[in-house]
């Protein structure tokens, strides 16, 4: 028997979605984002790096600000306003207490409900082998959603404390247990993955928006066998 996944929660206002690279959100994540700022939510997006370090055919110089309007023009598309970019280099993110504590001050600034992440499992699968980058940014997620309430860690913040986390939602992952109905956002989550172009023809030889349907649509509908047979994004929901 096929396991079936419950709906997102639905009863919150702001979320902020915190990821490594620009792109992470765009397979397949965009979507839901979508569908969320339809219905009036507020969603941030935090990149731990400007992705320098992921285009084989452009030095990080060059390739730091063509990721960085790729993913402002991504963004734009699904109706985030604001992205906010860190410096951590990319490739060599070091979980610690500096990464924590970034995440945690971004927390703090932008209240959210809601905090989304990508899989910080080890594999893809249990097949292919995680980054270091995502491994990092999930785990680090997870923790600054409590280091952010509590006012004796990091207390040099300029934002105050803020407990009001309810959930983190990891997408990405081989095991959810939610979902979000993508029917009306899942042509902008394609459109919203197609921005990332130069990344998209360093990648592969395959068209760009083929690539793009493809992985969208496709990940979507694999989804729809646990969620009543809708295209859906899936995530693992931590509640707090």
């Amino acid at each position: 028997m096929t396991l079936q996944l419950e709906p997102m929660p639905d009863d919150w206002q702001r979320a902020l979605a915190i990821v490594a690279h620009p792109d992470d959100l765009e397979y397949g994540c965009a979507s839901a984002v979508a569908t969320w700022t339809d219905a009036g939510r507020e969603v941030v997006y935090l990149m731990a790096t400007r992705g320098e370090a992921g285009i084989d055919t452009l030095d990080p110089a060059t390739a730091g600000p063509v990721r960085e309007r790729e993913e402002l023009a991504s963004a734009a598309l699904v109706g985030v306003t604001s992205v906010e970019f860190l410096d951590h280099a990319d490739g060599v993110i070091e979980y610690g207490t500096a990464l924590r504590r970034d995440l945690a001050a971004a927390i703090r600034r932008h209240r959210p409900e809601l905090l989304i992440t990508l899989n910080f499992d080890d594999t893809w699968g249990g097949t292919h082998w995680n980054t270091p980058d995502h491994r990092a940014v999930g785990r680090a997620v997870m923790d600054a959603a409590g280091d952010a309430g509590n006012r004796w860690i990091f207390p040099d913040t300029v934002a105050a404390p803020w407990d009001g986390v309810r959930w983190v939602a990891v997408a990405g992952v081989n095991n959810p247990t939610h979902a979000v109905d993508v029917t009306d956002g899942l042509e902008r989550g394609v459109r919203s993955l197609m921005e990332h172009r130069a990344y998209i023809q360093a990648l592969t030889d395959k068209d760009p928006e083929q690539y793009a349907r493809d992985q969208i649509e496709g990940f979507a509908r694999q989804e729809a066998e646990r969620f009543g047979g809708r295209p859906a994004v899936t995530f693992r929901l931590y509640p707090r």
